[in-house]
């Protein structure tokens, strides 16, 4: 791993505070104007303007509407990527702000114009230090990410090479963590995100006459306590991993027993070996109970992303770096994975590196009382994107001292 070099925290803060104005002004044209999945043309070009007039090398995807803008150092060393991630969600906003989502049904939910914003003003501040960079950064503004495998498109369109990347860094704001503070952890920091379906097949009637059918939903109903005793049961305690069926469908009136039913729901696991014993044994729960009341059953699995694991030696270093940069109050290690998921993931499987959570609290309000990420209320302190600046423009200094 790379010797940690001191740097001057007070005047790389300095640095980001006054880029701050631009930052918050970008990120509220983003957020006024989101878009879905992995096609963002309007993002897109308000990326490209605020790098406008930087000497950056920049390639935009051909599959989807990413930007990958390299900043060459002044000699020769790694390469170190540093992402934002670009898309929305499907939901409605209702913060009130002035700068509100004036597309019905869509919101920046998960504080992704964030971290467009603060990535934009690292360019911009480690575009003025680029003499004091020894090998290149790569700026990925990456789609997708809620679901839709952006980041797996960016490696497929040749993310991780020429230069090839020796690490990895991604930035993501928490309103439950206070404002200005970090955290992350080495090994698992996020689950893996995989989705059921499973349709069971019995044989409509009257409600009246449920011998003369086969009812389809008692036994589904059966199924799902029937998986949440079997994770229990079966599962390593010290390997957590959850099971959710969120959806049950079936029949259309009060006296009609349906052909089917169908439940759909997420598994979400921290380690790679006990993801694939929950999806394996999913079938094999369903299956033995669909066979003992006379019904079929149909298991379709969709695999999702995979476990987000900080790379131990990389988090070390990083941590180191924050800690001297902003202050080891600022700076804490999480003591366990969260099961939310990220398709920063895909990276990581392939590059050493970290992902590290931003704490954007609002004012007045308590961390563990903030609208999370995905609410329909969520807000952000935008004064802490100093701090994403800056951490995203530390780590970059150092490793390519």
């Amino acid at each position: 791993m790379t010797t940690r070099i001191a740097l001057d925290g007070n005047r790389l803060m300095a640095d980001a505070r006054d880029l701050l104005a631009d930052t918050i002004r970008l990120r509220r044209r983003i957020h006024a104007e989101p878009e879905l999945g992995n096609h963002l043309p309007m993002t897109q070009a308000k990326i490209l303007d605020a790098l406008s007039g930087l000497d950056l090398e920049i390639r935009t995807g051909d599959a989807v509407s990413s930007v990958v803008a390299t900043l060459i150092g002044d000699g020769a060393g790694p390469t170190l990527v540093l992402r934002g991630d670009m898309d929305a969600l499907p939901m409605p906003e209702d913060t009130g702000e002035k700068f509100a989502s004036s597309h019905t049904g869509v919101m920046h939910a998960c504080g992704h114009d964030a971290h467009v914003a603060m990535l934009a003003g690292a360019a911009r501040l480690l575009h003025a230090r680029r003499r004091e960079l020894r090998g290149s950064v790569k700026f990925l503004f990456q789609p997708g990410e809620e679901g839709h495998h952006g980041a797996r498109y960016c490696i497929e369109e040749g993310l991780l090479e020429n230069p090839k990347v020796d690490a990895a860094f991604a930035l993501h704001v928490f309103p439950n963590l206070q404002s200005g503070s970090i955290q992350t952890r080495p090994g698992p920091m996020l689950a893996s995100s995989d989705e059921f379906t499973i349709t069971v097949r019995g044989r409509g009637g009257h409600a009246s006459a449920p011998y003369m059918a086969v009812d389809p939903i008692p036994v589904a109903c059966e199924m799902v306590t029937a998986l949440q005793t079997h994770i229990t049961r079966t599962v390593n305690v010290f390997k957590p991993a959850v099971l959710t069926v969120g959806r049950i469908i079936a029949g259309t009136t009060t006296n009609v027993i349906p052909e089917s039913a169908e439940l759909t729901g997420t598994v979400r696991t921290v380690d790679a070996e006990t993801r694939e014993q929950v999806l394996g044994s999913i079938e094999q729960v369903v299956q033995g109970i669909a066979g003992a009341h006379g019904c079929r059953v149909d298991v379709e699995l969709d695999y999702g992303y995979p476990v987000t694991v900080n790379d131990a030696g990389f988090t070390d270093f990083s941590v180191g770096v924050l800690t001297d940069v902003l202050g080891a109050d600022r700076v804490s290690l999480m003591p366990a994975p969260i099961m939310g998921s990220e398709d920063w993931s895909y990276v990581l499987e392939r590059v050493p590196g970290l992902m590290a959570f931003l704490g954007v609290c609002p004012d007045g309000v308590e961390p563990n009382q903030a609208h999370a990420c995905h609410s329909n209320l969520m807000r952000i302190d935008e004064d802490a994107m100093a701090v994403g600046i800056a951490a995203h423009a530390a780590l970059a200094l150092s490793y390519l001292a």
